[in-house]
């Protein structure tokens, strides 16, 4: 140790407080890295990897990124799912020492509050999961789970108990998203995987103790009970709040004030959605491209501000089952449909918001700009403007008394910030004059140097008599007077060269350098006061902070009723009818997303949905393209969308509340979990047979087709069979399947009922009319649909000659060859008592039109002939 440079005894001694981050360490104008850190850096960033020699050690690796440039390479390496400590310079070299650094920031993927390394349309949560049970056999008796967003300060926890302990968990996990998970590391394992885009982050088991955590959560909330914030019977949630505050505390200190309180709840609020529903409806993103354009929350999201869109968001995520709170969003969008010039008011007031709830945790922390305070006033001064527009709607009452103005936190901000106030603090001019005596002070002693210098220009003008001569300032040189090069015989002797430009010479005199120094160390002295002075006064205004957050959080709600009586206005959408029965019934229901891809001029065909006590399965037929997919899906979107409190894309929807909605639809291989197509349809089967209730509502497409024709029927029927029969479910359940085998079973199952999607034939041509109509179906018109995709002309009539032949002889899917069993051509012969019945394959062979053949149709039928002679004795 003693034979290693200061710096790097400085770094070392940094290093082993924080061994899980990249450490980047600030030397001059770049962030370096060493050692691994330098070798992960340089692969996972593709920037330069050297070597700097550290005393009589062997060479370091090293690899640097430039300071300007320190957020964007922060937010890659988090994106990998990486942790980093900044180490800044807190000192100012000396010349008697090493500078003084230490760690400024410990960034990881669920503790951000850097506006340029979140998305400010979605909540970025870290969560804690701790299992209950045993670790060794990794069974969960029972799961804490605690989540937060530091951003906002949301902040809640909640305990899961009963037999499938495990797929609660998950739905969480979909439900919530969090960009990063604690778990205690004695539970995890090579059996742990989290859905892609979640970092899985092992701590200390001790940090999940229950008496250290419900410690921790008292002191943080300054209380001596759990009970006022409900979780005083949810032990494993308690462990879960006290590993996340603990974890906190190690790497974002100053995020814990904005934590002000920890929201207890109950999965039971809100309807499940797993993750397979939720990647099926294409609720937030497309299962093609993983965007947000196409998916249901594009379409909904009409939103003016940064916290209405994550509001949005987490309702489509989490609907309802509450009907009176239901009711009480459709009365608020219903309130704002019937006026357009509110809508217009309310949305011009918006402009002038900004992320106002980060924006108030970000000056809770300390990490607030002059600038960030300007827009906090912005968004203040549209508060009472939002109030009037909404003045006298009943159903926006508690909103209206929830948006406070903080009329003194604005008039301070006003009275203090200058308009044009710097972005940062490496330049004067943040706080106005008059707001502190201190800073006037400042100001005044240096006045008379600044007016010397700014007089000085026209005075040595006229003292020189050179009309062009200029005075200027550069941080390298300070003041300086140009002269140009035309004019060097006028410069008077008491100036000093200082630069020589291309086509002027720059000089200094010795009053002016005097006066430079007063002015510069007045400078240093104002840039001090006003950084002392901006944050006394973020301190004042971070007081008010629930004023603020409460009104950030009324703004944000009214901001969703206005997208979405604005999305309900611009579409023709209805307010739905929700009721506490089993009852779905949809007139002229519409797919909110599909309607708005359609172009060239076409309509949506609006389809009627009709649950009753009487008719609970829907058994759906009809050919592929037709609109089976998209039918059933819409059945589920405008459920889902009446459970968040949205006006539906429908003539009039009477929806009975759905506690859970299971969408098996699509095929999709994990492969990178081992399993096929038909593994992942089968699992996700066998979860919503498994989770389904009497309240429930399961969208099934094409089940079975994933395995042989025989079994796929098999299970699909037994499905149908076990949804009907098992008087645990009996639940609303739409069938689609291409199984025309199916269409039987209403005969035997008195709540199933078949439809259809309607079909018009005009000879060879099809034209599907994309309208659900009562019955079943008996063709699948595979083959017109495969004209449709552009498949070679021969292989469609080669295609429509086997099916011809099937249809007529119902034959064994199983045979290899359908060859023998075509008719000959011609009339047949009378057979006689001894004549030998002629050979099939030669039958065959005289039916063929070889001239018609192509070279590869004609392999084909050598092929056929061969095997048929081969077989045929």
């Amino acid at each position: 140790m003693s034979k290693l440079t200061p710096a790097r005894r400085q770094y070392l001694d940094i290093k082993r407080q924080f061994p899980d981050c990249i450490v980047m360490f600030r030397m001059g104008d770049f962030y370096e890295m060493f050692d691994e850190d330098a070798v992960i850096a340089s692969r996972e960033l593709d920037i330069t990897l050297t070597s700097r020699q550290h005393g009589a050690s062997a060479p370091v690796p090293m690899a640097g990124v430039p300071h300007h440039a320190l957020e964007s390479y922060v937010a890659r390496l988090i994106d990998k799912g990486y942790h980093v400590a900044v180490c800044d310079q807190v000192g100012e070299p000396d010349g008697k020492g090493i500078v003084e650094r230490e760690v400024t920031r410990v960034l990881t993927p669920g503790t951000l509050t850097e506006p340029t390394l979140l998305n400010e349309s979605k909540a970025n949560y870290l969560m804690a999961i701790f299992p209950f049970g045993n670790a060794k056999t990794s069974q969960w008796q029972k799961a804490g789970i605690a989540y937060v967003d530091i951003s906002t300060g949301e902040f809640a926890a909640t305990q899961l108990e009963g037999n499938a302990v495990g797929v609660a968990v998950l739905e969480e996990l979909a439900r919530l998203a969090p960009r990063e998970v604690l778990m205690p590391e004695g539970w995890v394992n090579d059996d742990v995987r989290l859905p892609d885009g979640i970092h899985l982050t092992p701590v200390q088991d001790w940090t999940f103790d229950y008496d250290g955590a419900a410690q921790l959560v008292c002191h943080h909330f300054q209380t001596q009970t759990l009970e006022g914030f409900g979780l005083r019977d949810m032990p494993a949630a308690v462990c879960a709040c006290g590993a996340v505050l603990h974890y906190l505390r190690r790497t974002q200190k100053n995020a814990l004030a904005q934590l002000t309180e920890v929201r207890a709840y109950s999965t039971s609020q809100f309807m499940v959605l797993d993750q397979f529903t939720r990647r099926n409806l294409e609720l937030t993103e497309t299962i093609r491209t993983g965007k947000t354009q196409g998916s249901l929350l594009s379409v909904l999201d009409k939103t003016s501000t940064s916290m209405g869109a994550r509001l949005l968001r987490q309702w489509i995520s989490q609907p309802l089952l509450e009907i009176n709170r239901l009711n009480a969003r459709l009365d608020a969008v219903h309130a704002l449909t019937r006026s357009e010039a509110v809508r217009e008011t309310l949305r011009a007031a918006f402009k002038a918001f900004s992320d106002l709830e980060r924006l108030v945790n970000r000056l809770m922390i300390q990490r607030t700009t002059p600038r960030e305070l300007l827009a906090l006033a912005h968004s203040l001064d549209a508060v009472p403007e939002l109030r009037r527009a909404i003045h006298g709607m009943p159903a926006l009452e508690s909103l209206e008394r929830r948006l406070d103005p903080c009329d003194d936190v604005r008039e301070l901000i006003r009275a203090a910030i200058n308009d044009d106030a710097p972005a940062n603090f490496s330049q004067i001019g943040i706080i106005r004059k008059g707001f502190s005596q201190e800073l006037d002070d400042i100001l005044a002693s240096s006045q008379s140097a600044r007016d010397w210098i700014a007089g000085l220009e026209a005075k040595e003008r006229r003292r020189t008599g050179i009309a062009s001569l200029k005075v200027g300032f550069t941080k390298v040189f300070g003041y300086y007077i140009e002269v140009t090069q035309a004019n060097a015989s006028k410069v008077p002797e008491d100036y000093i060269r200082k630069q020589t430009m291309v086509n002027a010479e720059r000089y200094i005199t010795p009053e002016l350098k005097n006066y430079e120094t007063i002015v510069l160390n007045a400078e240093e002295e104002i840039l001090a006061a006003e950084r002392r002075i901006f944050d006394r006064l973020c301190q004042q205004i971070a007081s008010q902070s629930e004023r603020l957050l409460t009104t950030a959080r009324a703004a944000a709600h009214l901001d969703v009723f206005l997208g979405l009586a604005t999305v309900a206005v611009d579409e023709g959408y209805t307010r739905p009818i929700l009721t506490e029965d089993d009852r779905l019934t949809i007139k002229n229901g519409r797919h909110p997303v599909v309607e708005k891809l359609l172009s060239d001029g076409r309509r949506y065909v609006a389809n009627d949905t009709h649950f009753d006590a009487g008719a609970k399965i829907h058994i759906i037929t009809g050919p592929n393209m037709s609109g089976k997919s998209t039918y059933i899906r819409q059945v589920a979107l405008i459920t889902l969308m009446a459970q968040i409190g949205s006006f539906v894309p429908a003539d009039e929807a009477i929806i009975g509340l759905v506690d859970r909605i299971f969408a098996r639809i699509g095929a999709q291989d994990e492969i990178h979990a081992g399993q096929s197509t038909f593994m992942v349809e089968m699992v996700e089967t066998a979860r919503l047979l498994n989770g389904s209730t009497p309240r429930s509502l399961v969208i099934l497409d094409e089940i079975g087709r994933g395995t042989s024709t025989y079994d796929g029927l098999a299970i699909a029927r037994a499905v149908i069979e076990y949804l009907h029969n098992n008087p645990r479910l009996n639940c609303r359940t739409l069938f689609a399947t291409h199984y025309h085998e199916l269409t039987e079973l209403p005969n035997i199952l008195p709540r199933a009922h078949n439809y259809r999607v309607a079909v018009d034939e005009s000879g060879d041509e099809v034209v599907f009319l994309h309208k659900v109509v009562s019955g079943g179906a008996d063709r699948s018109y595979g083959i017109h649909v495969a004209q449709l995709a552009g498949m070679p002309r021969p292989v469609i009539e080669r295609a429509r000659e086997l099916l011809a032949h099937l249809e007529r002889q119902k034959s064994d899917f199983k045979r290899p060859s359908f060859v023998q069993d075509l008719p000959p051509s011609g009339k047949p012969k009378q057979k006689t008592l001894f004549d030998e019945p002629p050979h099939p394959a030669l039958v065959a062979l005289k039916g063929l039109q070889v001239e018609n053949l192509t070279p590869i149709e004609a392999l084909t039928k050598l092929y056929e002939l061969q095997k048929l002679a081969q077989e045929t004795p």
